[in-house]
């Protein structure tokens, strides 16, 4: 699918993981998590909605572009946001600051 025929707007809910943090998934308000494989909710555990947002071609989001969350959508019934990968001089930092508090 090419951004020409991308819906021009998309009510989207947003559920967070209880199993991960930073774990998102992205549905459809009109399909809800229907067209969520069971494998990956199972994974993902019982959705907690957090957010519900108007999605258009060219909206800021913080971690994902709106093209490309329309089009998993629209392709796959959903858009799955993995947590950010943390950098190896973050990691370090936090093992060291962990043995001082923790």
């Amino acid at each position: 699918m090419n951004s020409t025929s991308l819906p021009e707007k998309l009510i989207c809910d947003v559920y967070k993981s209880v199993k991960k943090q930073d774990l998102y998934l992205y549905v459809s308000k009109a399909d809800g998590t229907s067209r969520v494989p069971e494998l990956l909710l199972e994974h993902f555990g019982a959705p907690q909605h957090c957010l519900t947002l108007v999605l258009t071609p060219g909206r800021k989001l913080a971690r994902a572009s709106a093209e490309k969350i329309l089009e998993a959508i629209a392709e796959q019934g959903f858009y799955l946001q993995m947590p950010p990968q943390a950098d190896e001089e973050m990691r370090r930092i936090h093992q060291h600051n962990s043995k001082f508090y923790g």
